[in-house]
């Protein structure tokens, strides 16, 4: 019993450290200055992790596409392409994998228009309009404010960073952070817009991203 309510609090505690993303109306991109890096998709990609009572389910994009520029030892620009047409659920196997993917791509006989309606919008982006520093955190180094397109919708959004810049490689890898799917227009099952008792998918989405970019030849 004891482990038990040890185990939970700790699952609280990580619960209550994810950090939300502030959500602004979108910015101006940065200029790009400096030596171009490209990202690279076999060792890029943005986790995911979505909630609603009783369970949930994680998964991630590709990332296909993107660079970032770097003069005098900091992140001038950058932006890449999300894949969401090949997004994955890693947490179901076999047919309920397959369903489940499927819906969340509206590529189904049913629900095409609930998720991210794929035939339509195959990609999202994400465009850097600043990078400033941060100091003494233990989650992160910079903080990275950019312009997230989805479902057509533009919002800036930031969140903290760990970017590593070495003379042929730059890597960006993010605390889990947490966005709310209704301001780029995801209202599916939202309690926020229907009455649904315990049948809704929470509105908060979990977000880690980890990217890879090597000098650009």
């Amino acid at each position: 019993f004891f482990l038990f309510l040890l185990s939970t609090s700790l699952l609280f505690s990580c619960k209550e450290n994810k950090e939300a993303a502030p959500v602004a109306e979108a910015q101006p991109i940065a200029q790009a200055t400096g030596a171009t890096y490209n990202v690279v998709p076999a060792t890029s990609k943005v986790l995911w992790k979505a909630t609603k009572p009783g369970g949930g389910h994680n998964g991630s994009f590709p990332v296909s596409t993107g660079n970032v520029t770097v003069e005098n030892g900091l992140i001038t620009s950058g932006t890449f392409t999300i894949d969401v047409a090949n997004l994955t659920v890693d947490d179901l196997q076999g047919d309920d994998k397959a369903s489940l993917e499927s819906h969340l791509k509206g590529t189904g006989t049913e629900g095409t228009e609930d998720f991210f309606k794929t035939p339509k919008f195959p990609t999202a982006t994400f465009a850097i309009t600043k990078v400033t520093g941060l100091a003494n955190d233990t989650e992160g180094n910079a903080l990275v404010y950019g312009n997230l397109t989805l479902l057509d919708v533009t919002k800036e959004v930031n969140f903290k960073a760990n970017i590593n810049i070495l003379e042929n490689n730059v890597t960006v890898a993010t605390p889990p952070f947490v966005i709310n799917r209704t301001d780029w227009g995801l209202k599916y099952q939202s309690k926020s817009f229907q009455k649904l008792k315990d049948k809704f998918i929470d509105d908060e989405v979990t977000l880690q991203i980890n990217l890879n970019a090597a000098i650009s030849q």
